[in-house]
């Protein structure tokens, strides 16, 4: 073989590691953004860099792989849709107090999921390998419940709060709770023929 000959196949070969790198990389950014979807975005305007941003990422997928998850039974799951049921009715007499009833709610549930509830900022780094896309209600849900401790929060965001709580509430539970609609639809026969 002629010198460039040889430099044209370590050329070749370098152009095509250089391109399965490449590859792998964009198709692990794929993975990511899929899989954390507007949490990705969240986590890289965070970060000083988006190869920063994907290692943490990353870091919180080995996390929770460690974590010992427990479905919950469905006498669980039924308990859990019925007091968010009466949570809800609570709301028109005393919407502060719900709110802070719906954070105790939620905590408990994610809790007996198997995910740690100490550290707000690490529960949500738990939750969001799986539970990403109502992450950004959860946070907005706990903020609300925060400035309502200090007795910050209007009425609305209250009632917003409860709103974003039952997002991720949904969520966890696989299902919308069965307070999901008004009482009033519930107890009326038509709504279950208007509502297949």
């Amino acid at each position: 073989m002629s010198p460039t000959q040889v430099i044209v196949i370590v050329l070749v070969l370098v152009i095509v590691a250089v391109l399965a790198v490449a590859a792998r990389l964009l198709s692990r950014r794929r993975a990511l953004r899929s899989r954390f979807g507007p949490e990705y975005d969240r986590v890289v305007a965070e970060q000083d860099s988006r190869s920063a941003a994907e290692r943490e990422l990353r870091d919180r997928e080995r996390r929770h792989a460690e974590l010992t998850l427990t479905p919950l039974s469905p006498e669980s799951r039924a308990r859990y849709s019925e007091a968010w049921e009466e949570l809800q009715v609570r709301f028109i007499d005393s919407p502060g107090e719900t709110v802070g009833d719906a954070d105790a709610l939620v905590t408990r549930l994610i809790e007996e999921q198997g995910y740690p509830t100490g550290d707000f900022s690490d529960q949500i780094a738990h939750l969001s390998v799986e539970h990403a896309r109502t992450l950004t209600n959860y946070r907005d849900a706990h903020d609300i419940h925060l400035r309502n401790s200090r007795g910050e929060a209007s009425t609305e965001e209250l009632r917003q709060a409860v709103v974003h709580y039952r997002a991720l509430f949904a969520d966890l539970l696989g299902e919308e709770p069965a307070g999901h609609h008004t009482p009033e639809q519930r107890h009326h026969p038509d709504h279950d023929a208007t509502s297949r």
